[in-house]
């Protein structure tokens, strides 16, 4: 079970001097380098790099990810756009002896996998890094066979931000990595593939399930240079690890999914089965993402982080058509998925009913605009006397038609299907892709937790802002997330009508007279619950630690404050930093939700 294994790996860790971390969001807090938190190293990034982590140098959580990369990956056995890392750090502590043991350890004696069934793969090394024989004989001291070892190159087993050892910059760290896979079908496999296989093979014999970083150089204008602190930057899918443990290749088959492919079962009338496995993952998996992700706070829209959400729930509407479902079906499964998760995270069952109906008003819109696909397929193919793939493609991105869809159609008013259609359907669509893609990496470009002079500054704004509203509007004002870039500062709070003129303007006076007035920035760690008494804000005070850094803002940290609130930072250290404000925009965000637009002039 999940909860099990989530709660052994945790355990196991705290038993040797690890302190939890919760999850960050799924949505990064104030980092406009990227959409979602994708990996477990992400939110760790700063203390990567060298800044002091307020719990210590030895970590341990289950962080919750999104890859929107991977949506068009879903179908097969293993891949899942949502998932949890199982993740432990060292910051400049323990390095490869105690890591590889201790995963060793509990790989095989705490959740007990047969070691005969692991296979390791370590950096080869180059004319620049060495090959790394320490951490290949670590691995042999500890129970692995030197023929279940296998050495690639840095672009299989070497980690750095910017990917390949060629690509980082001046400054940037990296090393290393030792990567465990799980072997499952080793004689079906042989019958099929001889001995022409490997781990990083995509076969289907050999799964991934963890992989320790070693970041142990940094990159100079000399070349490399060792780092003078060491880490370790672990990282092992629960989906896929639960799935070793089960010694079953299909991850749609471990807990976490079961109760979705029951539901699916019913409303279809059908089992599941290999015939029509690619369209119950996908409706499992994506609605299992929409879910934690609405959970998170992001809603289905055409922009951002909503785009992901809305194109996930219209997939799995596509697909449940193809199982012959016509009815809406998806509001019921964020019960199932709130009920999977209600020990590990209690907070989407408390928010079941609002996650629901974001998800039904969804579908039950993208219904009608399938609809009303269907009504221009008609128009577009009357006196026509073939469906060109043009045409399918116009469908597909206007109307979310799929491809088959457009087809069947045409089937049916005897139009006749060019033979390449498929081709070049997918020739456009991947054309889309690659202009979207280079719009996203335009749009959020840069490396990760941006640590901009403008970012730093808007961050201290951040807390400016709130603390203005609530003086302004009244202590009612919640933020309800916030979103930075070098240009400008987006901030949600609860409010149930748009501000007035004369609001805006006392909110803008309030904080330039408080960066006029060149207060000081100060940051404290504490105990969650001493800095809450104190006064402390956080109004998402379950994803800090027991540990945390408080920011106070004025002259006197006890008594004589206006913001004080926890946050992980950066900031100014006196507000006269900031500069001068001016509020751009206003709008509303949802029911009692508003959004304002500030810029530093």
């Amino acid at each position: 079970m999940a909860d099990e294994l989530r709660k052994k790996y945790i355990d196991f860790f705290v038993a040797r001097g690890h302190v939890v971390i919760p999850s960050a969001p799924l949505v990064p807090e104030n980092d406009p380098t990227t959409l979602f938190t994708g990996s477990g190293m992400q939110p760790m990034i700063p203390y990567l790099l060298g800044q002091s982590h307020p719990l210590g140098v030895r970590l341990v959580d289950s962080q919750k990810c999104f890859r929107s990369q991977d949506i068009e990956e879903v179908g097969d056995n293993r891949h899942d756009t949502f998932f949890e890392m199982l993740g432990n750090w060292s910051l400049g502590d323990y390095f490869k002896e105690e890591q590889i043991a201790w995963l060793f350890d509990f790989l095989t004696q705490e959740i007990g996998l047969p070691k005969e069934k692991l296979w390791i793969s370590v950096f080869a090394g180059d004319d620049v890094i060495p090959k790394d024989d320490e951490a290949t004989a670590i691995w042999q001291k500890v129970g692995i066979s030197k023929n279940r070892i296998f050495h690639y190159d840095e672009t299989k087993n070497w980690w750095s931000r910017a990917g390949v050892k060629a690509k980082m910059p001046i400054g940037e760290p990296g090393g290393p990595d030792s990567e465990v896979f799980y072997e499952f079908t080793e004689v079906e496999h042989d019958k099929k593939f001889g001995n022409s296989c490997h781990p990083n093979c995509d076969c289907g014999r050999f799964m991934e399930i963890g992989n320790s970083v070693f970041m142990q150089y940094l990159k100079t204008d000399k070349g490399f240079e060792p780092l003078p602190q060491k880490n370790i930057d672990f990282g092992g899918g629960l989906e896929r690890m639960l799935a070793a443990v089960h010694d079953e290749p299909d991850v749609f088959k471990i807990d976490l999914f079961v109760p979705i492919i029951d539901y699916i079962e019913k409303v279809a009338g059908q089992k599941y089965t290999s015939a029509n496995s690619a369209s119950f993952r996908v409706i499992a998996d994506h609605l299992r993402a929409a879910v934690m992700l609405i959970a998170d706070g992001v809603q289905p829209s055409n922009k951002d982080q909503g785009y992901f959400v809305r194109r996930l729930i219209r997939r799995a509407v596509r697909y449940g058509k193809q199982l012959g479902i016509t009815q809406p079906f998806l509001g019921k499964i964020a019960e199932i998925v709130g009920k999977t998760y209600r020990e590990a995270y209690p907070a989407v069952m408390r928010n079941v009913l609002s996650v629901t109906q974001a998800i039904e008003g969804e579908e039950n819109k993208f219904l009608r605009t399938l609809e009303k696909g269907l009504q221009e397929f008609v128009k577009q193919t009357a006196g026509s006397a073939k469906l060109t793939a043009q045409l399918a493609f116009t469908l597909y991105e206007t109307y979310g038609f799929p491809l088959e869809l457009s087809i069947e159609e045409a089937q049916h008013k005897n139009l006749t299907v060019s033979g390449n259609i498929h081709q070049e359907f997918q020739k456009m669509k991947n054309q889309h892709a690659d202009r979207s893609r280079t719009a996203s990496v335009g749009k959020f470009k840069g490396g990760l937790a941006d640590t901009s002079e403008a970012v730093v500054k808007y961050h201290t704004a951040t807390h400016l802002l709130h603390a203005a509203l609530r003086q302004v509007l009244g202590t009612h004002v919640e933020q309800q997330g916030s979103n930075i870039t070098g240009e400008r500062l987006r901030f949600d709070f609860t409010h149930p009508q748009v501000l007035t003129d004369r609001e805006k303007q006392a909110v803008e006076k309030q904080i330039n007279d408080w960066v006029a007035a060149d207060l000081p920035v100060t940051q404290q760690t504490m105990r969650k619950d001493a800095a809450l008494k104190a006064g402390a804000l956080a109004f998402f005070a379950e994803k800090y630690p027991d540990q945390v850094s408080v920011y106070t803002i004025g002259y006197d940290p006890e008594k004589d404050w206006i913001s004080k609130e926890l946050c992980g930072g950066p900031h100014v250290t006196n507000t006269g930093e900031v500069g001068q404000i001016k509020i751009t925009k206003e709008k509303a965000v949802a029911a009692g939700v508003r959004r304002l637009y500030l810029e530093l002039v």
